[in-house]
């Protein structure tokens, strides 16, 4: 019974009842959450130092990590313990060490000349150590892998790629023309007429020697006599000074191609003779003719015939710029003749002219063909073959094998259990017998399709495709909020 005048005690107030009630379930909450995320860490490290103890670390197949906090690492697929998010499969140490297993080495090379390559370790031509490289340097696509049959199904054949000489015949056109070295012209060094001519007409063959025309001249009458005079002297009076005046009377006659039996004969006779004869000083065939008929006057220096050796020719073939530094002076050349199918004749390359073709734009080159049985004409349409880069040696793989895209040199490389990988090569120049010369990408002893690629390289780029789109989206990182800053705290309280 409440004494009357005063005051009854009272409880809490409810509102510090309710905020202790708040607060001590906010810190059971976070309590529970620390000691839970300490016992989940801590039973990882122990599961881990257990099985590195027992020696299993490693047999977990998959582990489970958190996209937004990496550290949180589980054996079992779950949910974060922080953000409740779901674990994510985690890449396993053991992929990357299949992935070196797999990298295997392509071939071996000089490490100055990237040209020169090995199919096994040990030095190069300058006696440094080779260095290896990997198939994922060279690869141009997805490896893949097709059972027996189906390769049988797609008619795949393959060819080893082999170190030998190069070999490139260069094909051309060229056309026969005459040997400017044997070719000689027919032109007094008198003024006279021509009382009679021997070679009447175009084409006519002339022996060394054989008379061309007789010629009257007056200053050959007056070299004549003079020389008759100083021979008379000189038989009567054998001085010195007449050999001498006789000699210089007889080497007038000589530079007037007059020759030593003309001397002899007028010599004999005792009066000169009225018209010499012109002889040819070689074999040849008269290729011009210039007003050599009878009665006609010469003047001096005028050509009257024009003869051509015909017993070796030279013909003028073309080649292209790319083709030029390949073809040197006393590389062996082939001609075939159209009218003459079947028969190869065998010259020489003697000269590379230093310049090209202003309207073709090619180079042009030089071959002796002899033709001692004259059946090659002047002017004649030739075939040429030029073999090339004699003695040396290089990796040749056959031309079919590649794959041209325009911007790269695909091959596919046989590596065992019906396995296929895309190389991309680098090519050099093209050689007879279908094959074509290899840089770099292809080491000998390997072995490259030469049918079939073309599927293989479908089935290639399908598959990288389709692994592109089945690989899984990675999760970015989340990036922590902002802390607001200092002044933002001010505003709220200045604000009413």
């Amino acid at each position: 019974m409440n004494q009357p005048g005063k005051k009854q005690k009272s409880g809490f107030p409810l509102i510090t009842i309710i905020a202790t009630v708040i607060i001590t379930t906010i810190v059971l909450i976070g309590g529970m959450m620390f000691f839970g995320y300490i016992h989940f860490g801590f039973q990882h490290e122990m599961s881990q130092d257990s099985m590195s103890e027992i020696g299993m670390e490693g047999d977990s197949e998959t582990l489970y990590s958190c996209g937004m906090h990496p550290w949180i690492i589980s054996e079992e697929p779950g949910t974060c313990p922080i953000c409740g998010m779901d674990l994510t499969p985690k890449r396993d140490h053991k992929d990357d060490a299949a992935d070196t297993k797999e990298n295997k080495i392509a071939y071996w090379r000089a490490p100055m000349n990237p040209m020169e390559i090995y199919d096994k370790p040990g030095k190069s031509a300058m006696g440094m150590d080779l260095v290896p490289v990997y198939e994922n340097e060279l690869s141009g696509g997805v490896e893949i892998r097709i059972d027996p049959v189906t390769q049988q199904n797609m008619g795949i054949r393959v060819a080893t790629a082999e170190k030998g000489p190069l070999t490139y015949t260069i094909r051309t056109y060229g056309h026969i023309t005459y040997d400017e070295t044997r070719k000689s012209q027919i032109n007094p060094k008198f003024s006279g007429w021509l009382e009679k001519v021997y070679v009447d007409f175009t084409g006519q063959m002339v022996e060394k020697g054989d008379p061309l025309f007789d010629i009257y001249s007056p200053d050959l009458i007056t070299a004549q006599d003079d020389y008759l005079e100083a021979y008379r002297n000189y038989n009567k009076n054998p001085s010195p000074a007449n050999k001498r005046i006789s000699d210089s009377v007889m080497n007038r006659l000589k530079f007037f191609d007059i020759r030593d039996e003309e001397i002899k004969k007028i010599e004999k006779n005792g009066a000169p003779i009225h018209a010499l004869s012109i002889r040819s000083p070689f074999r040849g065939v008269v290729t011009q003719k210039s007003n050599a008929v009878e009665g006609a006057y010469i003047k001096t220096g005028v050509t009257v015939y024009e003869i051509a050796d015909l017993s070796r020719v030279w013909v003028e073939a073309h080649i292209y710029e790319y083709e030029l530094s390949t073809v040197t002076a006393g590389l062996e050349a082939e001609m075939t003749l159209p009218y003459i199918p079947g028969k190869r004749y065998v010259g020489k390359v003697t000269y590379v002219y230093p310049y090209l073709q202003r309207q073709t734009r090619d180079v042009v080159i030089r071959i002796e063909f002899d033709n001692s049985d004259l059946t090659l004409k002047p002017d004649m349409y030739a075939n040429v073959f030029i073999k090339t880069t004699a003695g040396e040696e290089g990796i040749i793989i056959p031309t079919e094998s590649v794959i041209r895209t325009g911007t790269r040199n695909i091959v596919f490389v046989t590596r065992g259990d019906g396995k296929f990988s895309p190389r991309e090569v680098t090519l050099g120049m093209p050689l007879d017998h279908g094959n074509v010369r290899v840089l770099k990408g292809v080491a000998p002893g390997e072995t490259v399709v030469t049918s079939g690629q073309f599927l293989l390289d479908s089935e290639s780029r399908l598959k990288a495709a389709t692994q592109k789109m089945t690989e899984p989206e990675s999760i970015p990182e989340a990036t922590p909020p902002a802390e607001p800053a200092d002044d933002f705290f001010d505003d709220m309280e200045n604000k009413p």
